[in-house]
């Protein structure tokens, strides 16, 4: 059936109440699955992803993504002192801002700093705390459920009424498939990533001893605050390098470099539950967190106390501080053009 434009399809799709925001707005939560035992749970405060299960080399179905109960939990968890984005679609620009400052087309614009005096993953709220529309949900063999959003002119201060599809999909063949889609009333700055902690032992447990791969042969080079400094390192011969799969870090905080999209970006994999993840975007960069200073203040679902290596982020997307850096990829979106990102996350069990 169809009402104000949203269809409803709910063929492989559970929906449930997720709680009450302050204004009176309804969450839900959306739970999208195949055959094989993948589900996805998103709900639209913030178009996060809650929960992910994927069945380990035993068929039992684990929980690989960390998150709350609760929307109070997600509402509670920005107040901390650096706060986790567990699950959610970060922008208006994921990453930082130099000087929460940017110029185009002769223009200085003053962001809201939220990062020292820097802009981070879009400032004071961004989208992680936003109340998104649920547009459509698809039914069938790839469920897919399409959330909106749009950010109002000189919101945080960026310029343009910028208007952002999220849809995701749950294939048979086991791969959850991310696709923006955004326009702009005027020219306007862009770079929209997902914040899923991953970790496929299991969300109460650490990602110590699980195996990383990235496929890129440099990072970005950053000042002690997290800006580009506008070089590039090599990674071979250095603790970054995950050309070979090895151990993940228990902290990192790099933007690597990627130079094909048709081939992976990084994969991880768990010798523990056979489950192996492996990560593909169209985005120039995929951004390494494992970490944070607000792990151990933080309980879960299931009563979880979450830790420094409780998960792993790929947050696939545009370098940062790319708007104050000429030869960084475009992150220019032009009144009248299409934003366009992909990203899937593809899952599987290796049989030990």
């Amino acid at each position: 059936m169809e009402n104000n434009n949203i269809s409803y399809y709910t063929a492989n799709c559970v929906t449930k109440s997720f709680g009450v925001l302050a204004n009176g707005k309804a969450i839900s939560s959306y739970t999208l699955s195949n055959a094989s035992g993948m589900e996805v749970t998103v709900i639209n405060y913030g178009a996060t992803i809650t929960s992910l299960k994927f069945p380990d080399a035993n068929g039992k179905q684990l929980e690989v993504a960390l998150g709350f109960d609760d929307v109070n939990s997600y509402i509670n968890s920005f107040g901390l002192p650096s706060p986790p984005y567990f699950g959610s679609v970060v922008g208006r620009y994921a990453g930082r801002i130099a000087n929460a400052a940017f110029t185009l087309n002769g223009k200085e614009y003053k962001l809201n700093a939220n990062h020292g005096p820097n802009t981070l993953h879009g400032g004071k709220t961004g989208f992680g705390r936003a109340f998104w529309k649920m547009k459509q949900i698809r039914g069938g063999e790839s469920p897919s459920i399409t959330l909106t959003y749009t950010s109002v002119d000189s919101e945080e201060h960026f310029p343009g009424e910028l208007t952002v599809d999220v849809t995701y999909t749950v294939t048979q063949d086991n791969m959850l498939l991310v696709e923006y889609i955004a326009t702009s009333t005027a020219d306007t700055v862009i770079n929209l990533t997902q914040h899923t902690y991953f970790n496929l032992d299991g969300h109460s447990q650490s990602i110590s001893g699980q195996q990383l791969y990235v496929n890129s042969e440099k990072v970005l080079e950053t000042k002690p605050d997290g800006i580009p400094t506008g070089n590039f390192t090599e990674v071979h011969n250095t603790a970054l390098d995950y050309t070979a799969a090895h151990n993940a870090p228990e902290s990192i905080d790099t933007s690597f470099v990627l130079e094909n999209s048709e081939q992976p970006a990084a994969s991880l994999y768990s010798d523990k539950t056979g489950i192996e993840m492996t990560v593909y975007t169209n985005q120039p960069s995929v951004h390494i967190y494992v970490g944070g200073n607000c792990f151990g203040e933080i309980k879960g679902k299931d009563d979880t106390e979450y830790h420094t290596t409780s998960g792993i982020c790929f947050e696939t997307q545009n370098y940062p501080d790319a708007p104050n850096n000429e030869h960084f990829p475009n992150s220019v979106l032009k009144k009248g053009e299409v934003y366009h990102h992909n990203t899937t996350f593809t899952f599987k069990q290796i049989k030990k």
